[in-house]
């Protein structure tokens, strides 16, 4: 998914502040959705919506209504929105903080501020921990004890920034260094390289011949917002955004063990180095080197080469069994994006997606797709606009229409069940039978202990009726933890009762952790990569589970979505 830009991000973020503020003065649901679905559309155009905006074509953006574009088009032109500062100033709280506080809603912050005057994070730890919270009549001592564990795990989050973020910012640094007519190569190394779900900094290589044009160019740029400091050869910045950036140039010959070296991890390098002393090697970011004379560098394949290593995926390197598969050459052929024939979560507008369902099949189809699960939320718990049972059978009339219409590709009938509090899926046996695909997963009671989850969900995969479990931990990153479940436990039962155990693409998610992954990949356990989309534009977060998965030692033999249409049609006896 190319980005060119920070703009979507930014405007993004406006948008989803003001429906925050919206809910804050309880306004009505519907005007407080379409600003949050705006949000996810903007952030999720595959170009810049300036570019968009300039050409006229912003109304033609499926989900963005007159009045918001209208916005869109003043955060363009002025860089702010009159309604946005209008809230500012009536409510000068900062979202971007409190939000990522678990249990803190907008009706929440808008009490805390009438009441205690609370505007930020650290004013809302203070008063937490001068019990000045439990004094308000409706929140309480229970509440209070809840936000300060909130507010603990929000400091830690905010530290580090979700992939698909730090993804716009470095693609679109990427461009501009590679722009320069003396810029040989950028790559963009540090945890970003491998992919990790959450970015700290970013660390950016070069090479090139004029590396003193390279830092003037760099702090220059108008994303800079404090210079750290600017050398020959290397500078660091803070953007405006928070994030710091370094920048190094380096010559072509040591190019290779240099990316090699600032990709990381620090785990991964220092076992690289134990294996170069123990070949009467040294390794650094400027070669291998046998006493004084350089034996590689030029490329990362050298450098690992020398080593006597197979070449190692970035996603990989961090210490977990990859350098002594390397010394046996039993590393495994990752799973690619191009391995991938169709998308196991995908909602529509029927529940609380923004695009019909043919929308969603011509857009799997342009990704040369041959089948996705129209999985929209079904059963009695109002989440998302749950489907209930006769409108489920109204849409899989619906979809059975369109398949008529296709002789190579097929949308597979789903829906995204509640596990209920006894175990229970939240839908009738004959309709579970109906469904293609059945997934399920828990929407509600996170704050149960890890045994009554785990036998909740056991007692779902026992059912027979359920095929893939949904976001398994129910995290959302930096915003949510996850509930506690016993990871061992079910990935066993998933193995014994044929469950597949879902990726969730979406980049708040990316549940399953890769840890979790590479866990059920040992046991034997199938996997599937659903992108939990709710536009089209979201079938391209496809990409976030890829990561997710290699960085777990996918292959494809792992995932249930490199099978063809017949395999999918045989394994689900459809």
């Amino acid at each position: 998914m190319e980005r060119v830009s920070t703009k979507n991000f930014e405007i993004a973020r406006v948008l989803e502040d003001l429906a925050f503020y919206l809910e804050m003065q309880d306004e009505i649901k519907f005007k407080i959705r379409a600003f949050r679905n705006a949000a996810k559309i903007i952030e999720s155009l595959p170009e810049d919506v300036e570019d968009i905006y300039r050409r006229g074509e912003i109304r033609r953006v499926t989900g963005i209504g007159a009045a918001i574009a209208e916005i869109i088009g003043e955060l363009v032109e002025n860089g702010m929105a009159k309604v946005y500062e209008e809230f500012q100033e009536k409510y000068p709280v900062n979202i971007a903080e409190l939000s990522t506080v678990e249990g803190l809603g907008p009706k929440r912050v808008k009490l805390l501020y009438d009441k205690l005057k609370i505007k930020n994070l650290e004013e809302l730890e203070r008063a937490a921990k001068e019990h000045r919270i439990r004094r308000i009549k409706t929140l309480g001592v229970k509440t209070e004890k809840n936000l300060l564990k909130g507010i603990e795990f929000a400091k830690k989050s905010r530290e580090r920034l979700p992939l698909v973020y730090a993804d716009q910012i470095a693609k679109y640094l990427e461009n501009k260094l590679g722009s320069l007519g003396f810029v040989e190569r950028v790559t963009v190394a540090g945890s970003y390289r491998r992919r990790r779900e959450t970015v700290g900094d970013l660390d950016i290589l070069v090479i090139s011949q004029k590396p003193e044009s390279v830092m003037d160019f760099f702090t220059s740029l108008e994303e800079v917002g404090l210079v750290l400091g600017k050398g020959p050869a290397k500078s660091s910045v803070v953007l405006k955004d928070g994030l710091q950036v370094d920048v190094r140039v380096f010559d072509e010959e040591i190019y290779g063990s240099a990316l090699l070296y600032f990709t990381g991890s620090k785990e991964h390098n220092v076992k690289l180095r134990i294996v170069a002393i123990e070949k009467g090697l040294k390794l650094s970011e400027y070669g291998v080197f046998r006493d004084d004379a350089r034996v590689a560098g030029r490329t990362e394949e050298e450098c690992y080469g020398a080593l006597g290593l197979s070449y190692i995926e970035p996603e990989l390197r961090e210490d977990m069994g990859e350098v002594e598969a390397a010394m046996n050459n039993s590393l495994p052929q990752l799973v690619q994006l191009s391995d991938i024939k169709g998308d196991f979560h995908v909602h529509s507008n029927w529940s609380d997606g923004m695009d019909s369902i043919p929308d969603l099949a011509g857009a799997a189809r342009e990704k040369n797709y041959e089948y996705i699960c129209v999985s929209d939320h079904v059963g009695s718990l109002k989440i998302a606009g749950a489907l209930s049972e006769e409108r489920l059978i109204e849409q899989m009339k619906e979809i059975d229409q369109l398949n008529n219409q296709f002789n190579d590709f097929r949308i597979l009938k789903s829906a995204e069940v509640n596990i209920n509090a006894e175990g229970e899926l939240d839908l009738s046996k004959n309709l579970l039978k109906e469904l293609d695909v059945v997934l399920a997963a828990v929407h509600s009671g996170f704050k149960a202990s890890k045994e009554v989850i785990t036998k909740r969900v056991i007692r779902a995969m026992e059912s027979g009726l359920m095929h893939i479990f949904v976001h398994p931990t129910g995290r959302i990153i930096n915003r949510r933890t996850p509930y506690e479940i016993d990871l061992a436990e079910i990935i066993e039962k998933a193995k014994e009762s044929g469950t597949i155990l879902e990726i969730n693409a979406f980049p708040e998610r990316l549940d399953l952790r890769d840890v979790q992954i590479k866990s059920a990949i040992d046991r034997g356990v199938s996997l599937a990569i659903g992108t939990d989309s709710h536009n089209r534009n979201h079938l391209n977060y496809m990409e976030y589970g890829v990561y997710q998965a290699r960085r777990g030692w996918c292959t494809k033999k792992n995932l249930i979505n490199t099978l063809s249409l017949s395999e999918i049609e045989k394994r689900f006896a459809v």
